[in-house]
């Protein structure tokens, strides 16, 4: 099943979330929940709050997290533990997104640590790779996606990375407007798909869902979807408002 996930990043307090899940519930219909896996990720502020609505009013969105430490716990002040977010009933976790790599030194040592502690905590990672303006001009793209992605995996078993969620989120399309076109993105999770392959075997390669992300919006989301290669959509800025996030879901109409 394809996976819309909101990457609502530092943006909507607890209150202003319970609005915009709300509005999203009442936008969305059963319907809409079979044919596509629904997430949102608000900041850490809201995770409980956005955790006990979707409970009590039975609601079929998935939680996210934006990002989490490697270690269970200890002096890390200012740090959020898998464990910690387990007991959220978080089912998925953002790791190695490209701003946490540019602005906060993140490296793909660390992005693997995460993946293995948000797996070893029963969560799914969606991990985030991609390339900068200067190196897609470079002609480096494939390599760039190629060793973050076998990093990322490193001594993760087959059949846990079948289960994850891999973003292909192309540097230079985050929050720029720009977005690769659906020919280009959809080659480029297909060397993705073809890394995995490599590595580990077909069945892992095949069952892995691989999302794009970066300026997706509901003018663009069919043109995507409509790519063989691409299993989803990592949503930042259109993922804000409910309207717009909704129309991403239902990227069929």
């Amino acid at each position: 099943m394809p996976i819309i996930a909101g990457n609502w990043k530092m943006h909507h307090d607890h209150l202003t979330a319970i609005q915009v899940v709300q509005k999203l519930g009442f936008r969305l219909e059963d319907s809409d929940y079979d044919r596509t896996e629904v997430v949102v990720c608000p900041a850490f502020t809201a995770l409980r709050t956005v955790q006990t609505l979707i409970d009590s009013d039975k609601l079929r969105i998935e939680l996210g997290a934006q990002n989490c430490h490697w270690e269970p716990q200890g002096a890390y002040t200012g740090e959020v533990s898998a464990p910690m977010l387990a007991k959220l009933n978080v089912d998925y976790v953002i790791v190695g997104h490209s701003e946490r790599r540019q602005l906060f030194g993140e490296t793909d040592e660390t992005v693997n640590r995460k993946v293995k502690a948000v797996l070893g905590n029963g969560m799914t990672p969606i991990v985030c790779v991609g390339e900068t303006l200067e190196e897609r001009e470079a002609g480096e793209t494939d390599d760039k996606v190629r060793g973050q992605t076998a990093a990322a995996f490193a001594g993760v078993k087959a059949e846990q990375v079948a289960a994850c969620v891999i973003a292909y989120e192309p540097i230079w399309a985050i929050g720029t407007g720009r977005n690769a076109t659906p020919e280009d993105a959809d080659a480029t999770i297909g060397t993705i798909r073809a890394t995995v392959r490599e590595r580990f075997d077909a069945p892992t390669a095949d069952a892995l869902r691989i999302q794009y992300g970066g300026s997706v919006k509901p003018g663009n989301i069919g043109e995507l979807m409509a790519m063989p290669e691409i299993d989803g959509a990592l949503v930042g800025g259109a993922s804000l408002d409910p309207d717009d996030f909704a129309r991403i879901v239902r990227f069929w109409e």
